[in-house]
Formats: C-alpha cells, sequence, structure tokens
C-alpha cells in the first residue's frame, strides 16, 4: 500500500468508528505500518486540514470529527447483513473499495448491541465463488488493483493506460478513454472506453485488464458510449438505483 493509499485508509478507519477512538498501536495493526508511521501519517493529515485529535488517557488514541461520520442508524441486523452480502460481490470489481468502506460506516454507526447481533449473524453467512472464477490471491488483488484504477479514471474523466489480454491470449498495451461500467450476468463486468490504439469504441472485460495505470490527461467528453452496451454478451442493462 502506497503512503496515498494508506492515508486515505487511515480517514476510513476513523471515521467507520467515530466518534469513538483508535490508537495509534491498534491502526497500526490494521494498516501493517509501524506505530511511528502511523503518527506521521496522523500529523500529516491535521496538517492538511482533516480533523482528527487526541484523546488521552489509557483508553485513548486518535478520534475524527463526529461531523464526518453517520449518525445511528435505524438497520436492522438482518437488514445490515443483506446489505453486506450485496457489497461482498464487489470484491474485485468496480468501486470495491468504496463498498467496504461503507460497509464499515454502516456497522460502526448501528447502535452497539444491533452490530453485535449483525456481526454474529453474519458469522453464520457464507459465500460460494463463481464457478471458473480464478481465485488465487495474486490474481484477485491483480483484478483489485487495476478495478481502483479504473474507479478514479472513471470518476476523474482521466485517460488510462492498460495492458490488455484478448480473448486469444495476445497481450497488449492500450491508452482508453474510459466511458461506462456494465455488468452482465456469469458475475463478469466489462469496461467500455474509446481505445486510441484501434481508434474506435471497444469492449474490455474487466478480468482481461492484467493492469491499469492513471495518466494525467482528461478524457473527451463527446464520446458517445451506451450505443455499444448491447454488444456485450448477456449483458444486464440499467442503472444502480441511489433511491
Amino acid at each position: 500500500m502506497n503512503r496515498t493509499d494508506r492515508l486515505y485508509a487511515l480517514v476510513e478507519e476513523l471515521r467507520a468508528i467515530s466518534p469513538r477512538c483508535r490508537s495509534a498501536r491498534e491502526l497500526s495493526e490494521r494498516l501493517h505500518v509501524s506505530v511511528r508511521t502511523i503518527e506521521r501519517d496522523i500529523a500529516a493529515l491535521q496538517q492538511a486540514g482533516v480533523p482528527i485529535y487526541a484523546e488521552p488517557g489509557r483508553r485513548g488514541g486518535y478520534v475524527l470529527d463526529k461531523a464526518m461520520s453517520l449518525p445511528p442508524l435505524n438497520f436492522t441486523p438482518a437488514e445490515a447483513v443483506a446489505i453486506a452480502v450485496a457489497l461482498s460481490q464487489a470484491r474485485d470489481r468496480p468501486f470495491a473499495a468504496d463498498a467496504r468502506s461503507a460497509l464499515r460506516k454502516l456497522v460502526a454507526a448501528m447502535p452497539g448491541p444491533d452490530g453485535d447481533r449483525a456481526r454474529e449473524l453474519a458469522s453464520r453467512v457464507h459465500l460460494i465463488s463463481d464457478a471458473g472464477q480464478d481465485t488465487r490471491p495474486d490474481a484477485s488483488r491483480e483484478r483489485a488493483a487495476a478495478a481502483r484504477v479504473i474507479d478514479q479514471a472513471l470518476h476523474h474523466r482521466r485517460v488510462l493506460l492498460i495492458s490488455y489480454e484478448d480473448r486469444s491470449g495476445a497481450l497488449t498495451r492500450r491508452e482508453v478513454e474510459p466511458g461506462v461500467f456494465v455488468g452482465g450476468r456469469g458475475g463478469f463486468w466489462y469496461l467500455v472506453g474509446y481505445c486510441r490504439l484501434r481508434q474506435d469504441v471497444r469492449v474490455f472485460r474487466l478480468d482481461r485488464i492484467h493492469d491499469a495505470e492513471l495518466t494525467g490527461e482528461t478524457a473527451s467528453a463527446r464520446r458517445q458510449f451506451d450505443d455499444f452496451a448491447p454488444d456485450i454478451p448477456n449483458v444486464i442493462a440499467r442503472n444502480p438505483a441511489l433511491d
């Protein structure tokens, strides 16, 4: 984990448990770095204006201003587990890191007893991976890392540099202007984007993207991508509901 990712993860850890605090030692164990590194990161975040404060005492630690956290939520334990099951499908798919962050915030914002019951209920739910999916840790990390970069490119309209393996196994390096994410049956996700190598819109299956880099170049806002979604096998074309 690079420093930028670690600073982001540090804020999310504190946001998830706010208004409670977390000690430097607990944070170091969660992020797999030294206590001294955590202290330097906290100082950097404070200097950048992030409202993190130190709570003194034996049970003290660092706390994020409660204005940046959620109030107690009236989800039932079963509702929380249902959301966890849905978000667990994200894994190495688009916005997977944000899904995990959202779930931590939700459970942390639940009243204590309900949160405990939700965790106990979740321990009795087991998910089986899709048949045929490569579940090797290295492959999963590779896909997750690429998905995070693509998330950022889509969000900030940045050109991507990807290594892509086509259906015949040939690997090419391409500059892509990202357009839309599309989910299909069978658990596959696709990126529709303008490929500068082919000088046309192309559909890229996410599990065939070996790595992705974010460039500083802004993608064109004039590209039209929606018409290409029906070309994807077994596509389910709909937007996620937010209300």
